[in-house]
């Protein structure tokens, strides 16, 4: 090949290259504010996203910016155990090996004081200071209370989880004097006058992320939107509120981005105090009412836990197998914020956390109908959070696992669902160097799922209110009152509920 040859080559090989960087660039920049049945529309009055926005981080293939971390799949930790728990509590273990079998009793951390939860090096040293290990025996029988044990049998390890107490032997809640709780009717009819709700709260993700790396779920999520059966709301202007989770979740959580009054507590115990049953799993060793709003409280000896749910499951997700023992919890390589697959024992640490609220869904739905009550479910998942945003791919399968089933279950003709988040991604490249990751930052995911008959229950002027929302600049603070307004429903109050999603 001649000299001038190979120059007229390489400039057309070039020129290609752009161009197709170029059409890919172009494709990506009118993708970036789609949903799933709409866009950001420009519409006059309302915010604009300021500055060029090109979404570079998306010519990137999948695994690009941390293919050097290692496989996203966690290594098999062998067929050895077969354990559950049997209808009766007593856990029942088979080991192919002929070693001996041991059992980690995982504490039940839900009536802990908050000096217990404290992050950096104490929540997960009193969880392991707390572990009990005994010989397995069969049958064995496991304290109620205890929402996990760890199975061990030679070099394999196994996390067997059950609900417990059983929610048909839940004992009844009442509410302390002092709470503005009114005289309900805390059964739920067949049908339910009163929404379940489940809350899947993906920390750090923005709505492009979203659909970027969890393309499954999206499709699964958008299947809810079923005319007659359940609705899809989604928010295109939904904005974060400060840099980090703290503002965020505490305008979402206890509607005061700093509390002015003392001992404030979570939404959730808002629901415990109006009948519903309460739940909620954190997959990251960490409490939230602690973390943000332990200083709001005279005494750390208070248990706002104990108060507030009927079931917590955290112990997991504290051991050292994942959770860093010493040194740097917030570190990359080994933790609920590290860039690598978020491993435990062979499984993905999210999928033990939707294994668990899954068993609680199924419970609390075989109870008989005249004892059944609606429940409040939560469920706190960390894969968005880590520079690279990378390791959120791992969550898709699983949850779009979890919203099929809510789906053909027939959960979603009685429970609201949020799908959402506090912000966008908030460090790496995209964050650091490019407006796009400026934008994506602020703009966090927002979808819920209605059921129809609540939707029916709707003023023509409120289902309006919905539809133009999804177009408006909203907050946590919309999320927090459509809350406190499904968890007085039907007879909720209208200062909420002008507040909420359901007013324009």
């Amino acid at each position: 090949m001649t000299v001038p040859n190979f120059i007229v080559i390489l400039g057309l090989s070039t020129v290609g290259i752009l161009c197709g960087v170029g059409a890919a660039l172009r494709h990506y920049m009118y993708v970036f504010d789609q949903g799933m049945f709409d866009r950001l529309q420009d519409i006059p009055g309302e915010c604009k996203w300021q500055g060029a926005n090109y979404p570079l981080v998306d010519l990137l293939p999948a695994g690009t910016q941390n293919f050097w971390a290692g496989s996203m799949h966690c290594k098999s930790n062998g067929n050895t155990i077969m354990a559950s728990f049997d209808n009766k509590g007593y856990l029942n273990v088979s080991c192919s090996t002929n070693d001996t079998v041991y059992v980690d009793i995982l504490p039940d951390t839900r009536t802990w004081p908050l000096s217990a939860k404290s992050k950096w090096q104490v929540f997960n040293h009193v969880v392991l200071n707390n572990t009990v290990r005994v010989d397995y025996k069969e049958p064995m029988a496991v304290e109620d209370g205890i929402q996990a044990v760890v199975v061990r049998c030679g070099s394999a390890s196994k996390i067997v989880t059950r609900v417990s107490p059983p929610p048909s032997r839940l004992a009844d809640y009442t509410p302390p004097e002092n709470t503005d709780t009114r005289a309900l009717d805390l059964r739920m009819p067949i049908g339910g006058k009163r929404p379940n709700v489940v809350f899947l709260f993906l920390d750090a993700v923005s709505h492009r992320q979203f659909y970027r790396r969890l393309n499954k779920s999206a499709k699964t999520l958008a299947s809810l939107h079923r005319p007659g059966k359940s609705s899809v709301t989604e928010l295109y202007r939904y904005h974060s509120l400060g840099f980090s989770t703290d503002n965020s979740t505490k305008a979402m959580y206890i509607g005061e981005i700093n509390p002015g009054r003392i001992n404030p507590l979570p939404i959730w115990a808002y629901f415990r105090d109006r009948g519903y049953v309460t739940a909620r799993v954190e997959t990251s060793c960490e409490d939230w009412s602690r973390t943000y709003l332990g200083h709001y409280h005279r005494t750390k000896a208070y248990s706002v836990g104990e108060r507030s749910l009927d079931y917590e499951l955290s112990s997991p997700f504290c051991l050292p197998e994942f959770y860093p023992a010493v040194g740097n919890s917030f570190g990359n390589f080994k933790g609920p914020f590290s860039i690598t697959a978020r491993c435990l024992y062979g499984r993905h640490v999210h999928e033990y956390g939707f294994d668990y609220i899954d068993q609680l869904r199924h419970e609390l739905r075989s109870v008989e109908d005249d004892k059944r009550r609606p429940y409040l479910l939560m469920l706190n998942l960390m894969e968005g959070h880590e520079g690279t945003g990378e390791v959120l791919r791992t969550l898709d399968e699983r949850l779009s696992q979890f919203l099929a089933d809510f789906r053909d279950s027939g959960e979603a003709e009685d429970t609201a669902l949020f799908v959402l988040s506090d912000h966008g991604l908030h460090m790496g490249l995209n964050m650091a160097f490019i407006n796009s990751g400026k934008i994506e930052h602020k703009n966090p995911f927002f979808s819920m799922v209605l059921p129809e008959w609540l939707h029916a229950q709707l003023s023509d002027e409120s289902k309006l209110g919905l539809q133009l929302n999804e177009q408006r600049l909203t907050t946590a603070f919309e999320t927090h009152y459509t809350l406190r307004t499904l968890a007085n429903w039907p007879e909720y109050s209208q200062e909420d509920f002008a507040k909420s999603l359901f007013t324009a």
